[in-house]
């Protein structure tokens, strides 16, 4: 397999896996306009040649839009092997090209969101453990803190204080979303219609710097919604699931 390196001198002639192909989708255009922002924080996008969902997104993590303490690590944002790319050992490729290159920056290991068990945008625990990376901190919401370390005299990682018990002071539904996600760009407005159509409370906040999502209470900034100050899912949702969610 041939990968590529996304980067601002190519990226609007590549596709970038996880969204559809015409670049004048809202999806493609948000997607790639947080890219190119965070180029410059050292943030990497290797990808697969062939057009589909084979990618590793990376970024130094005293840069994650995430709200950890893991200064010297590397900060997995997404590892995406899926489709008819499973199975070949791409994952084995993408994350050993991620290693290398912190080795290479003189990085402590690497660090990256998962759960217990598997759950949906979230790395797989399984391929975690088999790759030799550990639990290192978990917050009340069962996301869990996963790091592989390359000094074993490194601190490991962890969560913030605001991110260690995720909850909120507001009532009905609240959404926490950056654009990292570039399906956020089109379901978000989707929720806001239908919660208005059908008199539910909802309210979107839109993470856009690095700040926000560092001081976040949640330790999954892409997608976190909650419901009278309880979270709830970091599962991207179309109306339809929004509103059986609802109707539960």
């Amino acid at each position: 397999m041939e990968y590529i390196r996304v980067t601002k001198e190519n990226i609007e002639t590549e596709h970038i896996c996880c969204a559809i192909s015409n670049n004048k989708d809202v999806q493609v255009s948000s997607k790639k306009a947080w890219l190119t922002e965070r180029f410059d924080e050292g943030l990497v996008f290797l990808k697969s040649a062939e057009r589909g969902k084979c990618f590793i997104e990376y970024i130094p993590a005293e840069n994650a839009w995430n709200p950890i303490n893991a200064d010297g690590y590397t900060f997995i944002d997404c590892l995406w092997v899926s489709g008819s790319f499973k199975g070949h050992g791409y994952s084995n490729d993408l994350l050993g090209a991620c290693i290398d290159d912190s080795r290479k920056k003189g990085k402590s290991g690497l660090c990256i969101l998962s759960s217990a068990k598997k759950k949906p945008f979230l790395a797989d625990p399984k391929f975690l453990k088999y790759k030799g990376f550990s639990v290192c901190d978990e917050a009340d919401n069962g996301i869990q803190l996963w790091y592989l370390p390359f000094d074993k005299s490194a601190p490991a990682p962890s969560f913030k204080e605001c991110a260690r018990h995720p909850r909120i002071n507001e009532n009905g539904y609240v959404l926490f979303y950056t654009s990292q996600c570039p399906f956020n760009a089109k379901y978000v407005p989707i929720l806001e219609k239908t919660a208005e159509e059908n008199g539910i409370p909802f309210k979107a906040v839109h993470i856009t710097n690095k700040a926000e999502a560092q001081n976040a209470p949640t330790p999954i900034t892409v997608y976190a919604l909650f419901y009278n100050g309880e979270y709830l899912t970091n599962e991207q949702m179309n109306d339809t699931k929004f509103l059986k969610l609802v109707s539960q």
